[in-house]
């Protein structure tokens, strides 16, 4: 049975997760905006998705692009987990493990990480 949350408090749930990001990683980050959609139409399991140029892959040719997202599927977060210290937990691992991908880290080190 899916937890449920008010699309207010799981938002504010990210921006705690982000809120984890150290300091100097979250200055780092540029071009990047964070989104919450309901599910990914595509793959409705999918709990967060980093779409754009990982850093580590960016050149000249990179100025002036649009910027990179990361979504985070509530609903399929929500649908996983047991309770709101679950969710809490899920948001925090989802949301540093998009922020990984911007940095270029790929999902195989992510998993050796614990963050997969």
């Amino acid at each position: 049975m899916a937890v449920v949350m008010t699309e207010a408090r799981f938002d504010e749930l990210v921006s705690e997760a982000l809120d984890l990001i150290p300091p100097q990683l979250a200055r780092a980050i540029d071009n990047v905006v964070v989104l919450v959609d309901s599910r990914d139409p595509d793959d409705p399991g999918l709990l967060g998705l980093y779409h754009g140029i990982a850093l580590t892959e960016r050149d000249s040719h990179y100025g002036g692009s649009l910027p990179d997202t990361i979504t985070i599927y509530r609903e399929a977060i929500l649908e996983m987990c047991e309770d709101e210290d679950h969710v809490v937990e899920e948001v925090a691992i989802t949301v540093i493990h998009e922020i990984a991908h911007y940095f270029g880290i790929e999902e195989d080190r992510l998993h050796e990480l614990g963050w997969g």
